[in-house]
């Protein structure tokens, strides 16, 4: 571990270097390249600085308690020795969590896509639940989210609706909300006051750039159609709403959401490249699964990762069996208890996963 922390400090202090030089600042795309390097590299070099500075605080102080003849001075030495004797191990776990591989998607924008699962009208209307539960949660980070497509049902729920959500950080925030979340509750619907078990799905796929993943242009085919809302209310009189079929993989991508098609072109290929992109990870996941299977992950939509329980006031993730009784504030959009403890759990993981 400690070969591996001199040799990210020797890198960062040549990129340092190279990012003050003028003739590096003047190639803006490589500059902004080796910011990011640089940055990411920041939070492990001031960590390994202050384990060193620690241990030798801690030599220093042996040092003088085994030489020095004032008992006063020596029992300060062996206070700081003592103090840096503690901090040590902590300071070192620290750093091992901090040289865990970093997921290169973490700082990428998400597209969201909530479909009602098993439970008819139910199941549309906690999908709607969702959407206003992560749009809280989106508003409180100050990130922008943006509607891409949506199939309103009449009683206001959703069969499917699918955003963008752009800000920092937001996948490496979000991504843990893959899966099938399940709802236990009366529903609005039923008259006899019966506890109903709904099911809605959650998919976070990264936002791509074109250089991530090539499509080839003669392998789309798009419709055009006009958009339309529930009960075909706010109908377009333009064929402006837009739908891209990937053909060799059958995955279709729509958006109506924006006046222009070109727009809705536009977000109607983002989301493509994020459903191809997605289809790549996944093996790549799967890849690592086989050599260790993470008891987190990001979550796979057939996955059930969480229940809601109305009547109970609890929240469950199996994943991590942890539970939060707070449902109001929970579906007002403060996830970050859940979201941390995910995240906590999944780093745990991982380095288990490095040490074997």
């Amino acid at each position: 571990m400690f070969q591996k922390l001199d040799d990210v400090e020797k890198r960062y202090d040549e990129l340092t270097v190279q990012i003050s030089d003028p003739e590096v600042i003047a190639r803006t795309s490589e500059w902004q390249k080796l910011m990011k390097e640089h940055s990411d590299m920041t939070p492990i070099v001031e960590k390994y600085r202050e384990y060193k500075k620690t241990q030798t605080d801690y030599k220093e102080a042996l040092e003088i308690m085994e030489t020095e003849k004032d008992k006063e001075m020596k029992d300060l030495a062996e206070m700081e020795m003592l103090e840096a004797k503690e901090k040590l191990p902590i300071l070192e776990e620290e750093l091992k969590f901090l040289l865990i591989p970093k997921d290169p998607d973490d700082d990428k924008n998400v597209i969201c896509e909530i479909r009602g699962g098993a439970g008819g009208e139910e199941a549309a209307l906690f999908a709607g639940t969702l959407f206003r539960m992560y749009t809280m949660y989106a508003e409180s980070k100050h990130w922008k989210l943006e509607i891409l497509n949506e199939n309103e049902t009449g009683l206001g729920g959703y069969k499917e609706i699918s955003f963008m959500v752009t800000g920092k950080g937001v996948y490496s925030r979000l991504k843990f909300e893959s899966g099938v979340h399940r709802v236990q509750r009366v529903p609005d619907t039923e008259s006899s006051g019966r506890i109903h078990t709904s099911t809605s799905t959650v998919a976070v796929l990264p936002v791509v750039e074109d250089v991530e993943i090539e499509i080839n242009p003669s392998d789309i085919k798009m419709d055009v159609y006009r958009a339309s809302g529930a009960g075909g209310q706010h109908v377009n009189k333009t064929s402006s709403a837009v739908r891209l079929t990937h053909i060799p993989t059958g995955i279709v991508a729509e958006c109506q959401t924006e006046r222009s098609q070109l727009q809705n072109r536009e977000y109607a290929m983002r989301l493509l490249r994020s459903r191809l992109y997605e289809i790549e990870k996944q093996k790549r996941d799967s890849e690592l699964a086989n050599e260790r299977k993470s008891q987190v992950g990001s979550g796979d939509r057939s996955e059930k990762i969480r229940t809601y329980n109305y009547p109970q006031g609890r929240i469950t993730d199996h994943r991590i069996g942890l539970s939060i009784y707070q449902m109001e504030d929970f579906l007002n959009g403060n996830l970050d208890e859940m979201i941390d403890s995910l995240i906590a759990a999944d780093r745990a993981e991982r380095l288990k996963g490095e040490e074997e």
